[in-house]
């Protein structure tokens, strides 16, 4: 029994000779290999499609299933399997894909297509929501050039039209091969005749334009980039100087889109080639332009690049690209005071400029910038104090400064700031519990709190903190296993809590927790070489087992691990002499090296590993005095080198000073007191 409209609903005349249902109904009466309940389901869902929600068939059957002919749903064409796929769809994702559809004024169906193709029924309420509104913002975006997008040759306007509709009906297989088609024709036509080859060329690359955004719309990011490169080798086939204004617009659009792609699926030289064309591109316009949004594009655009740059491990070029945009941003909100959104793009221009200098041991210059950073915030928060990532903005700044104090020796005033933070987060998590972003957020804060923690030698609480982070962070990537930032999280969290549990002494839980780190962190560091943060986690939890293996006797085991960290760690150094964390993870594992060799009675080989690990700390605390960190490395390093030193008593002695100097100054936390006492002891032994 099927009904045109659900019981108590209202059924549609329609415009033309026959109602929505029976439209469908004679559409697809006639479908060989289809008993009548499949018909039925078929023309449910086109109803229903078609009036975006607004009227839905009923059916009651007595037959228990759907039932096909040999092969006839797999022969079935694109637009149908999708309206079948569609009866099976819960209720609850029915409500969010309508809700989507309808804040993006359009049709059900490609969102569907999307919800159906990338099974999302592991992800959250919110992590499906943002994999739907990525989707619409992607349709919105090539619909709205397939309609603007003009061509001089009727065929091809034609088969446009033609692939804009089966993109309005989920059908993107299908949308993409009659684009296809119109780029063929384009292919052909400039190929033949020289006097049609730039026209052509340029609707050639319009196509392809088309058919990456409806890939794009579809989520198939391999697709896209595809469609996208294509684009960019048309444009470059047809010239520079043969663009308009729109297809120079559209181009830059290209660059902008290959970016964010490659930055995805973690290509990140493509993604830096992309980014620095885009730069290139938007710096001729801002020089031929007056319209400010050109120069804020271009600026934006030294962030997105320097972004790379520094996933690459590029300080310098990160800094520059940063400070770039910085002073154009300044000189832009300036002249115009009223564009808020720009403020936030100079505040966070601020906040990666804040992150290299850190990196590069400049504390005080990150500590300014920083604050200013942090003014502008306030500002806008103030200003509109319902806006949740305006909130959310301020618990990045104050993270940042938290983490500076912390480096500083400045506990108080790291808590200060954490705890701050945290405040915020969890206000902003309470309103939705099930965004995963704000809940991300608070894991992190507890993984910042509990290192705060460890500092204060509480490994108790620290542990505590850690695995409140860790459960939250756990329950996300179940939701979303492929999401390559929180198994990185995961990888983290993991290390940290073998931390805790190792200041404990609990030898077997350490080892197994670093183990769970390392697994995750080989296999993030093989998928991407180029991510310097990738290697580097794999370095470091490389010697975080290498370290429980070497206590529990098994020293070959963490000589071995150690060699492996120290094969990263060298050649990251060697990448970017100027990042200090990573010279600093050198002398570590330096330290640690030569600790093995000692205990091998490997005087030489553990004298000269002592010896190249106390350089590079020398050379970091000379570069910043007030760095709290480094100061106390130098120590560590003075008292390993004491062990094969000629002359042990006098390296002990500075290294004394420099710990009561420390403590004087207050800078010396907790957990590292004994230090003052160790080297007495170990002072007084010494002849």
């Amino acid at each position: 029994f099927a009904f045109s409209a659900a019981p108590g609903e209202t059924a549609a005349d329609g415009t033309g000779q026959n109602s929505p249902f029976t439209t469908a109904l004679t559409k697809y009466l006639g479908t060989d290999g289809l008993e009548i309940r499949s018909v039925l389901t078929l023309v449910q869902q086109e109803v229903y499609d078609l009036s975006r929600g607004k009227q839905l068939p009923y059916v009651e059957s007595g037959l228990p299933k759907l039932f096909f002919a040999a092969a006839a749903k797999q022969q079935l064409p694109e637009r149908e399997r999708l309206l079948l796929a569609m009866a099976d769809v819960t209720p609850e994702m029915r409500g969010e894909v309508e809700q989507v559809a309808s804040d993006a004024d359009m049709p059900l169906a490609p969102l569907y297509g999307v919800l159906i193709s990338s099974d999302a029924s592991h992800l959250s309420a919110d992590s499906l929501n943002a994999r739907l509104r990525e989707a619409a913002d992607a349709f919105v975006k090539v619909r709205g050039e397939m309609r603007t997008l003009a061509s001089d040759d009727p065929q091809v306007t034609e088969l446009r039209r033609q692939a804009e509709e089966q993109l309005s009906l989920g059908a993107f297989d299908g949308a993409r091969a009659i684009l296809a088609k119109a780029a063929d024709i384009d292919n052909v036509s400039r190929n033949a005749l020289k006097a049609n080859f730039v026209n052509r060329t340029l609707s050639e690359a319009a196509t392809r334009f088309l058919s990456g955004g409806a890939a794009r719309a579809d989520l198939d990011y391999a697709t896209a980039i595809k469609d996208y490169e294509s684009v960019l080798v048309l444009y470059g086939e047809a010239g520079q100087t043969d663009l308009t204004l729109d297809q120079a617009d559209r181009q830059i659009r290209t660059l902008d889109e290959l970016g964010k792609l490659y930055t995805l699926v973690g290509n990140t030289d493509a993604a830096g080639r992309a980014f620095a064309a885009l730069v290139s591109n938007l710096e001729l316009r801002s020089a031929r332009e007056t319209d400010p949004s050109v120069k804020r594009d271009f600026a934006v655009s030294h962030i997105k690049l320097g972004n790379i740059k520094l996933a690459q491990g590029d300080l310098p070029e990160a800094l520059e690209n940063y400070r770039t945009a910085r002073t154009m941003l300044r000189d832009l909100t300036a002249a115009e005071p009223d564009r808020l959104s720009w403020f936030s793009d100079f505040a966070m221009a601020d906040d990666k400029i804040g992150n290299v200098l850190v990196t590069q041991g400049d504390l005080a210059g990150a500590s300014q910038i920083y604050q200013e950073g942090l003014s502008v915030k306030k500002q806008l928060a103030d200003n509109e104090p319902e806006r949740a990532e305006l909130q959310r903005d301020l618990t990045i700044s104050y993270d940042e400064i938290g983490g500076l104090a912390r480096v500083m020796g400045q506990l108080d005033n790291a808590q200060m700031a954490y705890e701050e933070s945290l405040k915020i987060r969890l206000a902003l998590a309470e309103k939705k519990p099930q965004d995963a972003e704000r809940q991300r957020d608070v894991s992190v804060s507890h993984d910042t709190i509990g290192d705060l923690k460890r500092e204060r030698g509480d490994a108790a609480g620290a542990l505590a903190s850690y695995k409140a982070g860790h459960a939250i962070v756990e329950q996300l990537v179940g939701r979303d296993p492929d999401n390559s930032e929180l198994k990185r999280d995961l990888s983290v969290g993991n290390a940290k809590m073998g931390n805790a549990l190792s200041d404990q002494e609990e030898w077997p839980a350490a080892l197994a927790a670093y183990r769970q780190a390392l697994s995750i962190a080989r296999v993030l560091a093989a998928s991407d070489p180029a991510n310097a943060d990738w290697q580097r986690d794999l370095s470091v939890s490389l010697e975080k087992v290498a370290g429980i293996l070497a206590i529990q006797g098994d020293r070959a085991g963490a000589l071995k691990a150690y060699t492996d960290s120290f094969a990263i760690a060298d050649r990251l150094a060697k990448l970017d002499p100027a990042n200090a964390h990573w010279q600093r993870d050198l002398s570590i594992t330096l330290s640690e090296i030569g600790m093995l060799k000692a205990k091998q009675r490997d005087v030489k080989g553990a004298r000269q590993a002592f010896q190249d690990s106390l350089d590079i700390r020398q050379k970091l605390a000379r570069s910043d005095p007030n760095n709290a960190t480094w100061q106390r490395d130098l120590v560590v390093a003075m008292i390993d080198y004491a062990q094969v030193a000629k002359n042990p008593k006098t390296v002990l002695s500075q290294a004394l000073d420099m710990t009561l100097e420390l403590d004087r100054s207050g800078r010396l936390a907790p957990r590292y007191k004994f230090m003052i006492k160790f080297l007495r002891d170990r002072l007084a032994k010494v002849k």
